[in-house]
């Protein structure tokens, strides 16, 4: 087989809002981190024990400005992309190295403003219409089935 292969599929939850940077040519990046964890019961203690891992996730142009609009802090989110490493010059003249996710692709799984909309409406109490029978399964009460 001479091909390779660089995929990551990875579902986690955002460790911050998207930071967003934009570029002349009309082109911009956002960035975030993923969070995602592991957890195990140590043999020895009996002590369940939870490992988060971090990974910086980038997503470019229309992708990004979806995921700003839609994603903060605390949301849970499936990205499958590449993995990439670049390095640079910092300030100071050392060399700084970064590993990061290039999404390719990404499916919103929870948002704060839908979790916070889904537990507003479970708390208000459905209303009753007078035209319906609850006896009836939900049915008009004069509703002839023909």
């Amino acid at each position: 087989m001479n091909s390779t292969l660089n995929k990551v599929m990875l579902i986690g939850h955002l460790g911050d809002d998207v930071k967003m940077h934009y570029f002349k040519s009309d082109s911009c990046i956002g960035k975030f981190p993923l969070a995602t964890n592991e957890t195990y019961i140590n043999k020895e203690t009996g002590e369940k024990i939870t490992s988060t891992e971090w990974h910086n996730i980038v997503v470019r142009n229309k992708a990004a400005e979806l995921c700003e609009k839609y994603l903060s802090k605390g949301d849970k989110i499936y990205v499958e992309g590449r993995i990439k490493s670049r390095q640079w010059q910092a300030e100071d003249g050392s060399t700084k190295y970064i590993t990061e996710i290039q999404a390719v692709d990404f499916t919103f799984l929870t948002t704060k403003k839908e979790s916070e909309a889904n537990k507003e409406n479970k708390s208000v109490e459905p209303t009753k219409n007078a035209n319906f029978d609850a006896e009836n399964n939900g049915l008009p009460i004069n509703d002839l089935p023909f």
